[in-house]
C-alpha cells in the first residue's frame, strides 16, 4: 500500500512522540524497561494495537492526541504496556469480548490512576472516578478477571457497555481475537502470531536507527528483543518467529513464545518493584496487587485431588499388561487357544476415605462454599477418582464443630448437596475439625484417612502438631497475602473460576 508524503511525514512525526512517551515512562517507571524494550513501533492501524511483539499506530492519531493532550499520549503507551504485561490478549475464545475489553481496559487504567504521576494525568482520569469508586466497593483486587465477573452479573446491553468503556478507551483489542495469521481490516494481523504485511520499511538508515534506537542505553526507542531489521519486502522481522523461508510464523508456539515473554517479564517487574518500594518506603498498590494476580501459580484442581489418591484393584481389564504377541501367537498356532490372556483386574490409584472442612465462620461466602463442594463432588464422583465404595465426611466448623456428615454411596452425596444448610459463623478454629478426625479414627468410624482439605479465609487457630495424613488449607478469590499456613500443612489458592 502506497502511502503519501503527508502520511509519511505524519509517521516520523508519530515515532519521535512515542519515543518521548517511552523514555518519559523510563523515568519515572524504570521497572518497565524490559517490557517497554519489547514492542517495536510499526505504523499500519487506526489506532494504537498490540499483538504483544509491535506496537502498531496511525500517525495522525497519534498527533492528534498528543496535541490534545500531553499526558494523554504517555497514558495510552502505558495502557497498551499493561495489557502486555498482564496478558490480556492471551484469553479464551470463549470469552465475552465486549466485557473482558472492557474489563481489561478499567484493570488497567485503575492501576495508572494509582501511580499518582503527574506525567499520567489525563483529563479522562476524572471521568473514571465514579466507576473506579462503585467497583472498589466490591470484594478483592481490581483485577481484569474480578471486573469482567462484576459485568458479567450485571448484564448490561451491549450498548451500555460502550458507554461505560468510552472514558477508558485508549487502544483497540481487535487483534486479540483474530484466528491465527487473519488480517484485520487495516491490514495488521491477528493474535500476535505475524507481522504487518502493508507496513513499509523506513526510508532510510537514519529513519531506521530513529525506529529501533539502537542497543540498550543509547536513548530513543530499543531495540526489540528477539526483532531482526524490516525484511526485504518492508516487513516488521522476527528472527525468532519466521520460518526458513522468511515467511512468518503463525503457529501455536510463536504464540506461546510470547506469552512466556509477557509472564518473566510480569514476574521480574514484581521483583523490581517490590526492591524499589521497599528502598523507596512506598509501594504502587494496585499495579503490584495485580502483578501479584496474574503471577500467582495456577493449580489444576482435579490433578491436586488426584495426589490424595491411593492404589487399589478394580475389575476391569489391564491393557498395559496383557502381551498381545503371546496372545496372538497362541492364536495363530493353536487355532482358538492363546498362550495368555488378559488379567481381570487392574490396579489404579484413587480416593476411598477423605475429610471435607468448611469454614462456615461470618467471613466465608456461602456460595463460595456450594461451588466448592460442588466442584470436589464432580472431581471425586469421577470413574478416574473415585473408588465405588468410599467413606467421605463433610464437616463443617466456625469454633466449633457444627455440622458431621458421613457419605458412602454418590448418592448420599447428591442428596446432601440437595439439602445443604451452613450452619455456625462465628469464630474461626480448625482445631476441633481434627480432633473430630482423632476420635472418629479412636473408635473406628475412620479407620484411615487419605487426606484432609479446609476451605476457609485462613483467619483462625492451626493445630500445632502434625497429623499423620495429608491436610491442605485451600484459600478462594485472594488471598494473594493469605495468612501462612504451619509448615506441614498444604497451601492452595484458588479463584473462582477454578470452581
Amino acid at each position: 500500500m502506497e502511502r503519501t508524503e503527508a502520511e509519511k511525514t505524519a509517521n516520523r512525526l508519530a515515532l519521535q512522540v512515542l519515543e518521548l512517551d517511552r523514555n518519559t515512562l523510563l523515568v519515572h517507571l524504570r521497572f518497565l524497561d524490559r517490557a517497554l524494550s519489547r514492542l517495536r513501533p510499526v505504523p499500519g492501524a487506526e489506532a494504537l494495537s498490540t499483538d504483544g511483539r509491535y506496537l502498531y499506530f496511525n500517525g495522525r492519531s497519534v498527533l492528534t492526541r498528543y496535541r490534545e493532550e500531553r499526558e494523554q499520549s504517555v497514558r495510552d503507551y502505558l495502557h497498551v504496556i499493561l495489557h502486555c504485561v498482564f496478558r490480556h490478549m492471551f484469553v479464551h475464545t470463549l470469552v465475552d469480548r465486549e466485557r473482558w475489553d472492557l474489563a481489561c481496559d478499567i484493570a488497567v487504567e485503575n492501576i495508572i490512576s494509582s501511580l499518582g504521576l503527574p506525567a499520567l494525568a489525563a483529563g479522562r482520569e476524572g471521568e473514571q472516578r465514579w466507576l473506579l469508586a462503585a467497583l472498589e466497593k466490591e470484594p478483592g483486587e481490581l483485577t481484569a478477571e474480578r471486573i469482567y465477573r462484576y459485568l458479567a452479573d450485571r448484564d448490561d446491553p451491549p450498548e451500555r457497555l460502550a458507554e461505560l468503556r468510552a472514558p477508558f478507551l485508549a487502544d483497540d483489542h481487535a487483534l486479540w481475537y483474530l484466528p491465527p495469521g487473519e488480517k484485520d481490516t487495516d491490514g495488521t494481523p491477528g493474535s500476535g502470531r505475524g507481522d504487518n504485511p502493508e507496513a513499509e520499511a523506513p526510508e532510510s538508515a537514519d529513519e531506521e536507527a530513529h525506529t529501533s534506537g539502537g542497543e540498550r542505553g543509547e536513548g530513543g526507542v530499543h531495540e526489540t528483543e528477539g526483532v531482526s531489521d524490516v525484511n526485504a519486502q518492508g516487513r516488521p522481522g522476527s528472527g525468532d518467529n519466521r520460518r526458513e523461508d522468511g515467511s512468518a510464523r503463525t503457529d501455536a508456539p510463536a504464540r506461546k513464545e510470547e506469552e512466556r515473554f509477557w509472564q518473566e517479564t510480569a514476574e521480574r517487574m514484581e521483583q523490581d518493584i517490590e526492591f524499589f518500594s521497599f528502598r523507596a518506603g512506598e509501594a504502587p498498590g494496585s499495579l503490584i496487587q495485580n502483578l501479584k494476580a496474574v503471577n500467582r501459580e495456577r493449580y489444576d484442581y482435579g490433578e491436586f485431588l488426584r495426589r490424595f489418591a491411593v492404589p487399589g484393584e478394580i475389575l476391569k481389564l489391564d491393557d498395559e499388561e496383557f502381551d498381545q504377541i503371546f496372545y496372538t501367537y497362541g492364536l495363530e498356532l493353536y487355532g482358538d487357544m492363546p498362550l495368555v490372556e488378559p488379567l481381570e483386574y487392574k490396579e489404579v490409584r484413587r480416593i476411598r476415605t477423605f475429610v471435607i472442612a468448611i469454614d462456615t465462620s461470618g467471613s466465608v461466602a456461602g456460595d463460595l462454599v456450594q461451588r466448592f463442594v460442588q466442584k470436589t463432588y464432580n472431581i471425586l464422583l469421577s470413574t478416574e477418582s473415585f473408588f465405588s465404595q468410599v467413606d467421605i465426611w463433610i464437616v463443617q466448623c466456625d469454633a466449633a464443630v457444627q455440622e458431621a456428615v458421613r457419605i458412602t454411596t454418590p448418592e448420599e452425596f447428591q442428596e446432601y448437596l440437595k439439602t445443604m444448610e451452613l450452619r455456625g459463623f462465628g469464630g474461626t478454629d480448625f482445631r476441633p475439625v481434627f480432633r473430630l478426625v482423632d476420635r472418629l479414627r479412636r473408635d473406628g468410624s475412620l479407620p484411615e484417612v487419605q487426606g484432609l482439605i479446609y476451605l476457609t479465609d485462613g483467619d483462625g487457630l492451626y493445630p500445632e502438631r502434625m497429623p499423620d495424613y495429608p491436610a491442605a488449607f485451600v484459600f478462594i478469590d485472594g488471598a494473594y497475602y493469605a495468612p501462612n499456613v504451619p509448615p506441614w500443612a498444604i497451601k492452595l489458592i484458588l479463584q473462582r473460576e477454578d470452581l
